[in-house]
C-alpha cells in the first residue's frame, strides 16, 4: 500500500498475518504499476481502509457487505454504499433509504454519506477496496477479496454478537461461513434497481439488527443519518 495509507490499531493487529503475506505484496505492486501509468483509482489510497479506521473491531455492531467501490468521479470514499458529501446518492443507496423509511419511518437523507453508522459500529465493507476510474470491476482477483475475506472472519471470531447484512447472492456466498449460532445473518436480494422488488423491499433490516443486538445487551444503532454531514478531514 501507499506510505500515506494507515490502519486503525485493532485491525492492524488482526491483521497483521494478512499483511505481510504475497499475495498483499502482489497487491500493492499492481496499485503502483496501475497508478505509475497513469491510471485513475478509487478511492484516494488514505482512504483504501476508511471503514476499518471508523470502526475498530472490538466495536462491530452491524456488517453491511458490499461489492465493488463506485467508479464515478468523487464518489468513493471507502465506505459501502456511502458517496462523499454534495455527491447524488446512486440508485441502489436510494433504494436502502426507502427502506429505511418504510421499516423505522427515518425520512430519506438529502445524502449519501454513512459515515456517523460507520461511527456507530456499523462496517461499511466492500468485498474490493478499489477500483479504476470509469472501470467497473477493474480490481477484482487481484487480492483483495482474500484481504476483506479475513476482514470477515476476524469479525465472525468476535465474541459479542454481530448483525451481518448480506444483501444479494456476492455477498450471501462470501459470509457464507458465518456463524449463525453467535451470530444475526440477514439476507434478502441486492437493492439495486434490477433485483431490489424482487424481494429486497419490505425485508426491515434496520429494525431487525436493532431487535437484536438490544435483545443481546448491546447499543442498537441510530440509523437516521445527521441533516448535514461534514466532509471528513
Amino acid at each position: 500500500m501507499e506510505s500515506s495509507v494507515k490502519i486503525e490499531e485493532s485491525w492492524k493487529a488482526a491483521l497483521s498475518a494478512e499483511f505481510s503475506s504475497p499475495y498483499m505484496a502482489s497487491l500493492k505492486t499492481f496499485l503502483l504499476e496501475e497508478k505509475n501509468s497513469g491510471k485513475q483509482i478509487f478511492p484516494k489510497g488514505p482512504e483504501y481502509f476508511r471503514a476499518l479506521d471508523l470502526t475498530p473491531l472490538d466495536q462491530v455492531r452491524v456488517v453491511i457487505l458490499g461489492q465493488d467501490p463506485y467508479h464515478g468521479e468523487g464518489q468513493a470514499h471507502g465506505l459501502s454504499f456511502s458517496v462523499k458529501p454534495g455527491v447524488r446518492s446512486p440508485p441502489s443507496l436510494v433504494n436502502i433509504y426507502k427502506e429505511l423509511q418504510s421499516d423505522l419511518g427515518i425520512a430519506p437523507a438529502r445524502h449519501g454519506f454513512l459515515e456517523s453508522w460507520a461511527r456507530q459500529g456499523v462496517l461499511l465493507l466492500n468485498s474490493v477496496l478499489t477500483v479504476e476510474r470509469a472501470m467497473a470491476a477493474s480490481h477484482q482477483g487481484k487480492g483483495w477479496e482474500t484481504f476483506t475475506d479475513a476482514i470477515i472472519r476476524a469479525v465472525n471470531d468476535q465474541e459479542h454478537p454481530v448483525v451481518f447484512i448480506l444483501w444479494g447472492s456476492y455477498a450471501q456466498k462470501k459470509a457464507a461461513f458465518v456463524d449463525q449460532s453467535r451470530h444475526l445473518v440477514l439476507r434478502s436480494p441486492h437493492p439495486s434497481p434490477l433485483s431490489a422488488h424482487n424481494g429486497f423491499f419490505g425485508t426491515k433490516p434496520f429494525s431487525r439488527a436493532n431487535d437484536f443486538l438490544v435483545s443481546k445487551g448491546r447499543q442498537p444503532i441510530e440509523w437516521a443519518l445527521p441533516a448535514n454531514p461534514e466532509t471528513p478531514a
